[in-house]
C-alpha cells in the first residue's frame, strides 16, 4: 500500500487531501529554500564520454524544475565549440575500463587509428541504445533554459574567441559561475 494511502487511512483524510498537503508542504519548502531549485555544474573534460555527464545532469535538473548552469572550462570547452562533433573523441589509451570487442594490450590501443575507431565504436553503442547525441543534448539544454557558460580565462589561454562557440553560450569567469554556485543546492564538478 503506498505511503499516501497509509497516511490517509491513519489520519482519516482522503488520499487526495494527503497529496494536496504534501504538495503544499513541498511548495512552502521551496519558497524558504531557493537554492533547492538551482544546480551548478562544472564541465572540465573534453572527450566524448565526458561530454555526456554534465549535459545529462543539467537537462535532468532543468526538466525537474531547477535552474541549471554549466560552466565549461579547460577541455570542457570542446563540448560547446561549434566544431564539437570533430573535437569530441574517445581515447582508449589510459582508459583500461573501456570495453573493446577483444581484450587489447595498452600498447595496441596507442597505435594510430585506435582513437577514431574507439570514437566510432562509442557513437555506435550510444546509437544502438537510443541515447541522444551531444548535439541533441545541447539543443535540449538550451530549450530547457540551461545556462551554458564558457570560461573566459580558458578561452584566452587557448586562443578561442566568442565566435568559436555555438549560439546561445554565455561568457564569464570563475566569479560569474561562483555567483550562481554559492546559491545552488547541487554543485558538481565533472
Amino acid at each position: 500500500m503506498p505511503d499516501e494511502q497509509k497516511l490517509a487511512q491513519a489520519s482519516g483524510l482522503s488520499e487526495e487531501e494527503v497529496r494536496r498537503i504534501v504538495r503544499e508542504e513541498l511548495e512552502r519548502d521551496r519558497k524558504h529554500e531557493p537554492a533547492a531549485k538551482k544546480a551548478a555544474i562544472i564541465a572540465s573534460k573534453g572527450t566524448l564520454d565526458w561530454a555526456y555527464p554534465p549535459l545529462i545532469l543539467a537537462t535532468t535538473a532543468a526538466a525537474s524544475g531547477m535552474d541549471a548552469h554549466v560552466f565549461f572550462t579547460f577541455y570542457g570547452l570542446n563540448i560547446i565549440h561549434k566544431d564539437f562533433e570533430r573535437k569530441l573523441k574517445v581515447s582508449p589509451v589510459g582508459n583500461p575500463d573501456m570495453p573493446m570487442p577483444v581484450p587489447m594490450p595498452t600498447l595496441v590501443t596507442a597505435l594510430p587509428g585506435m582513437g577514431p575507431m574507439a570514437t566510432k565504436m562509442m557513437k555506435a553503442k550510444f546509437r544502438g541504445k537510443n541515447v541522444a547525441t551531444i548535439g541533441e543534448l545541447i539543443e535540449a539544454a538550451q530549450e530547457l533554459g540551461v545556462r551554458l557558460i564558457a570560461c573566459q580565462m580558458t578561452m584566452d589561454v587557448f586562443g578561442y574567441v566568442q565566435e568559436d562557440f555555438i549560439d546561445g553560450v554565455e561568457f564569464g569567469g570563475a566569479a560569474a559561475f561562483l555567483a550562481e554556485a554559492r546559491r545552488a543546492h547541487v554543485t558538481l564538478f565533472v
